[in-house]
């Protein structure tokens, strides 16, 4: 799920209704509480039912997804990075590939980084992508990066001393080598 400036306009939060620090049972009563309230067999009067069907049906299903991934603890969590990138996105220097960056093994935890033009680096450990809902792992020298839902995600990355931005691109099942 790549999120760009322009495709969130109603997040999963403004659906369900809740703020974005809510809580698990927040969200889930939140949830019930819409689908009770847009479930299409809900309707009351046959005529109301002719003329809001089709945009029930819709805010239903769009109910249905925040509440797929809000009510999933690592979905939510990937979400939420995805979320903030999307925010952030207007001040992207580049798009860069995970091929792109240069991976260093510091024991339990792979270093990823990719140079600035101001000559600091752009960087994310293996344990922050972990934490953002992507799944590592190795093979021989080769690192693995898989997105929880199997769809490409996007971070974005302050460089350590400028403004600048970059947004890394994560395919799924992408495969880097560990220098």
């Amino acid at each position: 799920m790549v999120l760009g400036q322009h495709s969130v306009t109603e997040t999963y939060y403004d659906i369900l209704c809740v703020k974005e620090n809510a809580s698990y049972e927040e969200i889930r009563a939140s949830y019930r509480s819409s689908v009770l309230n847009y479930h299409p067999d809900k309707l009351q009067m046959a005529s109301e039912r002719d003329h809001a069907d089709h945009s029930m049906e819709n805010k239903f299903l769009m109910i249905q997804k925040a509440w797929e991934v809000l009510g999933d603890a690592k979905l939510r969590r990937f979400y939420d990075t995805e979320l903030l990138a999307s925010r952030q996105d207007t001040g992207t220097a580049e798009d860069v590939g995970l091929e792109d960056m240069m991976v260093e093994d510091s024991g339990d935890v792979l270093q990823l980084s990719y140079q600035c033009r101001c000559g600091d680096y752009f960087c994310v450990d293996s344990q922050e992508l972990e934490e953002m809902g992507c799944l590592i792992s190795r093979d021989g020298s080769k690192m693995i990066v898989r997105t929880s839902d199997n769809s490409p995600a996007s971070i974005v990355l302050p460089c350590g001393s400028c403004s600048l931005r970059i947004r890394l691109l994560i395919e799924p099942d992408a495969m880097v080598s560990v220098g």
